[in-house]
C-alpha cells in the first residue's frame, strides 16, 4: 500500500509498504478517506515540533471506513461503517491516567507524532478508539478531531449558557472553542489580528469580534461585559502577551484556560491569581465525550466546513501542499489530503 512519509524537516517521500496484518480480535483494519493536516503537522514538516521523531507517517485527523473487524468488535462496527478515531494511546498506568484523565496521559503518544499516522491506505485501530457518525460526510467527519481540541478548553472551562467567553487565536483550535462555547449557549467574543479569522469566527458562532490591532482590547472587553471581563478567557495563541492579557482581562472569579504553548517564560502580575480568585487551567487534547459533543454540532449544520477547507489534495500531493503551507503559513487554514484513490 501507498505511505506519505517524513524522513526529516522538509524532506518527504511516498513509499509502498506492506499491508497491515489482519486486525486482532478488539480491532478494526480502517480504509483511509480523508487525513486533515493541522498546525502540528506543519510544525512537524518545519522542524518545530520538540515531540516528532523521524521517519514518520503524519496524520491524526482520520475520516475512514473499516474494512474488517475483528471476532470481538461491536456490530454497529462493521465493514463499511464511516468512523473518526481519537488518535491518542495512552499509557494507563500515570497519574492521570489513574484518575480516568487519559487525555493528559504522561506517557502519551499521538498517531503521526510518536506513532506512525494515518497517511497511509489502511491502518489498525482499537474499536474503542473509533467514533461513528453516519450523518456526516467524510470531509466533515475529517474535522471532528481538530475541532475537540477547542472544545476540550469550552469543557475545561465549564462553560455554560449565559456564561461571556473569550477566545483569544482564531486558528482552527480556536475556532472549535468559538463553536463549542456557542453551541453550549454562551455569549462568545472571538480576538484575533486577522480580519479573515475574525470573519469566519463569526460564522462559527461568535457574537462579537475584537480586532488586536486597532482596538483597545481591555476597554473594549470592559465595553462589552458591563464592567466586569468575560467569564472565561480562553488563550488559543501561545504568547507571553496573551497569556498575561487573559490573567488581566478575564472577571472576578473568573476561569482562564490554556490550550497553547508560550515559546518563551511568561512573567505575571500574580496578585490577579489571588485577588480575582482565579482558576487556572491547561487544556491538553479531547475526551470521548468532546469527540460526541462535536459530533452534535457538527450534525446541527452549525459549523461552516466549506468555509474552512483551504485546499484538497491527492495523497501523492500532500509533501507539495506542506511545502506551500510551510512556505506562507497565513494562506492555508485547513489542508484535506484525499488517501483512497479515485475508483
Amino acid at each position: 500500500m501507498r505511505a506519505f512519509y517524513l524522513d526529516a524537516p522538509g524532506q518527504y517521500r511516498m513509499a509502498d509498504i506492506a499491508l497491515p496484518e489482519h486486525p486482532g480480535a478488539d480491532e478494526v483494519s480502517l480504509k483511509v478517506q480523508l487525513v486533515g493536516l493541522c498546525g502540528s503537522d506543519l510544525n512537524t514538516f518545519s522542524g518545530r515540533n520538540p515531540l516528532v521523531s523521524f521517519p514518520r507517517i503524519p496524520g491524526h485527523e482520520i475520516a475512514a471506513v473499516v474494512a474488517e473487524a475483528g471476532s470481538n468488535v461491536p456490530e454497529e462496527f462493521k465493514p463499511g461503517t464511516a468512523v473518526t478515531m481519537l488518535p491518542y494511546f495512552n499509557c494507563g498506568k500515570c497519574s492521570a491516567c489513574r484518575q480516568g484523565r487519559l487525555n493528559a496521559c504522561r506517557n502519551n503518544e499521538t498517531l503521526g507524532v510518536q506513532r506512525d499516522g494515518a497517511l497511509t491506505e489502511f491502518v489498525i485501530a482499537p474499536w474503542t478508539k473509533l467514533k461513528k457518525a453516519p450523518a456526516l460526510p467524510m470531509e466533515t467527519l475529517a474535522m471532528v478531531e481538530p475541532l475537540t481540541v477547542g472544545n476540550h478548553a469550552v469543557t475545561r472551562g465549564r462553560i455554560a449558557a449565559g456564561d461571556t467567553v473569550l477566545v483569544m487565536g482564531c486558528g482552527m483550535v480556536g475556532l472549535g472553542a468559538v463553536a463549542g462555547a456557542a453551541f453550549r449557549g454562551a455569549r462568545v467574543i472571538a480576538m484575533d489580528m486577522d480580519e479573515a479569522k475574525l470573519d469566519l469566527a463569526r460564522r462559527c458562532g461568535a457574537q462579537q469580534v475584537l480586532d488586536a490591532r486597532g482596538e483597545s482590547v481591555l476597554e473594549r472587553l470592559k465595553d462589552l461585559s458591563g464592567g466586569e471581563g468575560p467569564d472565561v478567557a480562553i488563550e488559543a495563541v501561545g504568547t507571553p502577551a496573551t497569556f498575561r492579557m487573559a490573567v488581566d482581562v478575564v472577571a472576578f472569579a473568573g476561569r482562564v484556560v490554556y490550550i497553547g504553548y508560550a515559546k518563551e517564560p511568561v512573567s505575571y502580575e500574580t496578585k490577579f491569581f489571588v485577588q480575582k480568585e482565579l482558576d487556572i487551567l491547561g487544556s491538553r487534547n479531547a475526551t470521548p465525550a468532546d469527540f460526541d459533543e462535536v459530533i452534535a454540532l457538527l450534525e446541527s449544520g452549525r459549523f461552516p466546513v466549506e468555509d474552512v477547507v483551504s485546499l484538497v489534495v491527492p495523497l501523492e500531493q500532500a509533501g507539495k501542499a506542506l511545502q506551500r503551507w510551510s512556505a506562507n503559513p497565513a494562506s492555508m487554514r485547513k489542508i484535506m489530503v484525499k488517501v483512497a484513490a479515485s475508483s
